[in-house]
């Protein structure tokens, strides 16, 4: 019995709070609202697709194998050119690495000749001109205090090779923490 009491109670109580506390504020914001409505703006207007007619058929295509071909039949075939490298030779431990990779550490003169130092990955190798290092055929023209120049072979698209010189400056000591 306690208990339908308290439940008639609290429904009491809830109607009393709907009783119209904010019925002013509902009818003000009804009246302010009436004429509101919302807009939309007009999709815009797509201009219909217009292709561009291709002038240049009596071109030759840039892409196309054609050019390659002439290329290489205009120049000296690859494989007897003067400057492609010996694919033949045995390769040398350095040329394993790309030359970004590889950092020159220092030099070392004994009896007269000058080598230098070169780190890959954890090993330090000692070269000197004449050694090959890097993976584009680079062979050693000078090694000097500060720098190891080199003569890399580069292969074009047309197949010819091409002399690209190149360089490995001595790398600082790293400061120890």
């Amino acid at each position: 019995m306690k208990r339908a009491l308290l439940l008639a109670g609290v429904a009491v109580a809830l109607a009393g709070c709907e009783s119209g506390e904010f019925s002013d504020l509902k009818a003000e914001l009804a009246a302010m609202t009436k004429d509101v409505r919302g807009k939309v703006d007009p999709l815009p207007v797509v201009k219909p697709y217009e292709p561009v007619p291709y002038q240049a058929f009596d071109q030759p295509d840039p892409f196309g194998p054609a050019k390659i071909q002439l290329a290489t039949k205009s120049g000296t075939p690859a494989a007897a050119s003067a400057l492609a490298p010996d694919l033949n030779r045995p390769k040398e431990p350095l040329e394993a690495f790309p030359l970004e990779s590889l950092k020159m550490v220092g030099i070392l003169q004994q009896k007269g000749q000058t080598y230098g130092l070169v780190k890959a990955d954890a090993s330090i190798y000692r070269v000197r001109p004449g050694n090959y290092m890097g993976q584009n055929f680079g062979v050693i023209t000078k090694i000097n205090e500060t720098e190891i120049t080199l003569r890399e072979l580069i292969q074009e698209a047309g197949g010819d090779w091409t002399e690209r010189a190149s360089t490995l400056q001595l790398q600082e000591a790293e400061a120890k923490k």
